[in-house]
This record gives structure tokens, sequence and C-alpha cells, in this order.
């Protein structure tokens, strides 16, 4: 087991986000070259405007969750094609899926739409946050 040293968090008041608490943001440091290409592939993933409807699809589904059965219909794409631009959002690690019998069935995995935001979001101290 490696030993890791922490960064201390401390709350910079009572308007300090979580994010900005934990998680360098893009807008605020530049990435280190881990930390871009972790999140090179998920940004790659989004990339597609099919992907990108289906994470959609996915994420504002009542129940949070959504079978293969249910996304099909809504491209004119094969269900071969279909299952290909899922598993790359499963491997990007935005998506997650379970079998049930013959179908599959996907749910949105928060964590990662949730880092995401984070980055992407400026800090609370960036006078162009205001503009």
């Amino acid at each position: 087991m490696s030993k890791q040293e922490l960064p201390v968090v401390a709350a910079d008041g009572p308007g300090a986000g979580a994010a900005e608490r934990c998680c360098p943001t893009l807008l605020a440091a530049p990435l280190d070259e881990d930390q871009a290409a972790e999140l090179a592939p998920v940004f790659k993933a989004l990339g597609d405007p099919v992907r990108l409807r289906l994470l959609s699809m996915i994420a504002s589904r009542a129940g949070g969750e959504v079978c293969v059965c249910d996304l099909t219909p809504a491209f004119a794409l094969s269900q071969p094609t279909i299952s290909h631009h899922l598993k790359l959002l499963r491997q990007a690690g935005l998506i997650a899926s379970e079998r049930r019998g013959t179908w599959v069935y996907y749910r949105l995995l928060p964590a990662a739409t949730d880092r995401l935001a984070a980055v992407l979001t400026r800090p609370a101290t960036d006078p162009a946050a205001t503009s």
C-alpha cells in the first residue's frame, strides 16, 4: 500500500461550494498530464452527438435507468451501433449496465458527471464569473 499525501480541504466561507474546495477546476489551474489523460477519454466519449443524446436519455429517465430496448427506437441506427456507443460510454465511466434476462439496463454514474461539472466550473473568486 502506498502512502499518499492528501491536501487539507477547508471551507473558504459560507458561499464556498464543495466542488471548489475539493477538485481543481480546468479554469483555475492547468491540468497536469495525469488529469488530462484521465479526462480526455470522457470528453472524447461525449464528443459524439449520438453518445451525448444517449447519455441525456439515460440521465433524464425517471427511475434512473433505461432498457436498451427503449433507447434503440429513438435513433435511425442499428442495434449493434447503439450498443457500440453505449459500450464507449461505459468504458468512459459515465454509465453502468446490468443484464436482466435478454435486456440490458443502463444507468448514469452521477459521480462521473459531477466530476466533469466540477472541472468545468469557474471558481467563485473568478472576476469573469459574474459577467
